[in-house]
């Protein structure tokens, strides 16, 4: 019922702001607004989404900032196909098309870049998050495997781009908000000749909505280029500095009954987790023929980490770097490029329990990864592409620890070819079709990796899946109206599955293959624009209904075959309504619907889907001398209602405590602030 009354509602606004905007359209010619033309760069090859063989998403800087700039939750669900569990700021899961759906607290199915710089920890795991929302001027998404650009990433791909301009600016940004929330950041742009350098400060404070969920995070992240007729060199520098407190998941009672309430062993040490992380590179882009370009990217990664447990402490961490070049060629009916991308990261880690060390490990790991793309314009019309990967993984254990006895050991996993075959048909601006199919694979985590005894576990097999998708975009009314449905489904096999052992021991285990299908729906359109009242007013629409199920899988005898995957949406609506009544006035509302959701893998457990609403109000007033302000205030969670914001999938109960499967979503929250530009 809930997905009916979600499309209904996206459907009637599709009906009336249609009417609406062909009514405008008949009284002059400044009454509708085409969408600007989408240009992307994800498949490395630069060139309008109306032709792209493939699903893609893209998000503008415009578009990234108008939520609060807090969640990146609230930013990733103005794309279909794509939900994201948030516990707190500094505890999330990104599931894409089902897939990473039951990573127990962060994600790992999914790579994400910087610039063309891979960010993706080397144990696998994606925090995309961490970057400040106003340092980010694009985010494209691939959805699905996409292994034949960009490696280990089943889920996709999340591509973050900062941004570039020939405008010298100053930007300083103040907010305030519930739970005694502040934000203070500084951004800037500096232009002159051939040499451009831009970057954004943050910091980030807040008492958080639960117990025990203080939380601390300053972030720098700064970009440049100094461009010559043959060559561009270009930088990148991000440094984050986190302390977050963890209040993690609670039982059912406690969610219903006081969800601002921590979990009692975690709030009993104040647990907490704390890092730092640095991510470096240098990118060389040479156009030494008039046809071909290459491009290299060199970069270096740090990362240090300490987590307080109730159970043991954890203190681990990342030093390492790598390469990625890329060649092209173009021509008038294609374009060609080949590739290497190769990670060396050493990844270190020790618990201790009151002090004393219980383990300590070192794991160097090696990822190679040999790409090449081929795009064919036989017409004007279509766009053909065929592509593959070669990817080699090495892992090397060494157990620093002798007291337990030595499980040092290494892994070579078989070479895996991921192919890729896209197609796009336009025969005119207003239509698109498109069809595609690739493989994908994970590796497995360092925890996946290791028996419960320490041990590597030697059978243990990349997950690995084929996606197919086909898939429609439309612009109509003059380019006023842009529509995008598609459907895919994705088969995996040997899927990895994060057993927990005991609060504080998990491994991995090949569990069988599971079927994701779904459809997605994508709306854009540009009601009406007026110079004065009633001014402009757009609406932004996307829902997504998903299918996914166990194929073949069974745990500890218990057969699971034709259950869903818990922790996935049954589907998943947002509409954006931005409406500027009078040239300095924009009053922005966001309206998502959630469906129900299984917890566990019998199915025995659903949590309710919900309805949220957020309101944001912004006022733009100019002066001769000092510049531009925006004065903001919104309120989220209009109605109040109680949520579960993320979920821990298959919790298990020790002793006669409940399970804990809920992180309480925050409840009505205001923010309010000034944006001064200059």
């Amino acid at each position: 019922m809930n997905n009916l009354k979600t499309v209904l509602l996206i459907m009637g606004c599709f009906v009336t702001v249609n009417v609406a905007s062909q009514e405008s359209s008949l009284s002059g010619p400044d009454s509708t607004v085409s969408l600007p033309e989408v240009v992307i760069n994800a498949y490395q090859i630069q060139t309008r989404q109306h032709q792209v063989p493939g699903a893609i998403s893209l998000l503008s800087g415009e578009e990234i900032r108008t939520t609060d700039g807090n969640n990146f939750a609230h930013t990733l669900h103005a794309i279909p196909g794509i939900y994201m569990h948030s516990g707190t700021y500094a505890t999330g899961r990104i599931v894409i098309r089902g897939v990473g759906s039951r990573t127990p607290y962060n994600t790992n199915r999914i790579k994400s870049y910087l610039n063309d710089i891979p960010i993706t920890s080397s144990d696998g795991i994606s925090t995309p998050e961490d970057i400040d929302l106003m340092g980010i001027g694009r985010m494209e998404v691939i959805k699905g495997p996409a292994s034949a650009l960009y490696g280990s990433g089943l889920g996709g791909n999340i591509n973050l781009y900062t941004p570039e301009g020939e405008n010298n600016y100053s930007e300083a940004l103040v907010q305030y908000g519930s739970f005694q929330t502040i934000k203070a950041a500084a951004a800037g742009n500096y232009h002159r000749e051939k040499l451009q350098v831009g970057g954004n400060l943050s910091h980030l404070q807040t008492e958080g909505h639960r117990e025990n969920s203080r939380l601390k995070r300053t972030s720098l992240l700064s970009s440049g280029s100094w461009q010559q007729p043959r060559y561009t060199v270009k930088y990148t520098l991000m440094v984050i500095d986190l302390h977050a407190q963890i209040p993690s998941s609670v039982g059912k009672t406690l969610y219903e009954n006081d969800p601002a309430a921590a979990a009692s062993n975690w709030k009993a040490i104040e647990g907490y987790k704390e890092y730092q992380r640095a991510i470096a590179g240098v990118t060389l882009t040479n156009r030494f023929l008039e046809t071909w370009n290459n491009k290299l990217t060199l970069f270096g990664r740090w990362a240090d980490s300490y987590e307080r447990r109730p159970f043991n402490n954890l203190d681990d961490g990342t030093s390492g770097g790598g390469l990625r070049n890329r060649m092209t060629y173009h021509a008038t009916h294609w374009d060609a490029l080949i590739g290497f991308e190769w990670i060396n990261d050493t990844y270190r880690w020790q618990m201790d329990i009151d002090s004393e060390p219980i383990n300590r490990n070192r794991e160097h790991r090696n990822h190679y990864s040999l790409f090449g793309m081929l795009y064919w314009r036989p017409a004007t019309a279509w766009n053909i592409s065929l592509g593959g990967a070669v990817n080699r993984v090495h892992y090397r254990l060494a157990d620093q620890f002798p007291e337990n006895g030595d499980q040092s050991g290494k892994r070579n996993f078989p070479d895996l070819f991921s192919p890729r075959l896209g197609l796009n048909y336009a025969p005119s601006q207003n239509l698109a079709l498109y069809a595609s199919a690739g493989h994908g694979f994970s590796m497995p985590s360092p925890e996946e990796t290791l028996l419960p005894e320490g041990n590597i576990n030697e059978t243990l097999q990349p997950e690995q899946g084929m996606q197919y998708e086909a898939g429609i975009r439309l612009h109509l009314f003059n380019n006023a109206t842009r529509l995008e449905a598609s459907f895919y489904r994705i088969d995996l096999n040997n899927l990895l599955v994060t057993k927990r052992i005991t609060e504080d021991i998990f491994t991995g285990i090949n569990a069988g293959k599971t079927r994701h299908t779904g459809v997605e729906f994508m709306l854009q359109q540009r009601v009406f624009s007026y110079p004065s009242f009633p001014g402009t007013l757009s609406l932004n629409a996307n829902y997504t209904y998903a299918r996914n199920r166990f194929i073949d899988f069974e745990d500890d005898g218990n057969v699971y075959n034709g259950n869903h995957l818990p922790g996935v949406p049954s589907g998943v609506g947002r509409a954006t309504i931005q409406w500027q009544p009078v040239q300095p006035l924009q009053v922005s509302t966001q309206l998502q619907q959630v469906g129900p959701q299984y917890i566990d893998d019998a199915n025995t457990v659903e949590n309710d889907g919900y309805f949220l609403t957020d309101l944001k109000i912004t006022y733009l007033f100019s002066t001769p001398r000092f510049g531009t302000f925006k004065l903001f205030a919104g309120l989220n969670n209009l109605a109040n209602i109680r949520y579960s914001s993320m979920l821990t999938v298959n919790a298990v109960a020790f002793g006669n405590a409940e399970p804990r499967y809920y992180y309480p979503g925050m409840p009505r929250h205001y923010f309010t602030g000034v944006n001064w530009l200059f």
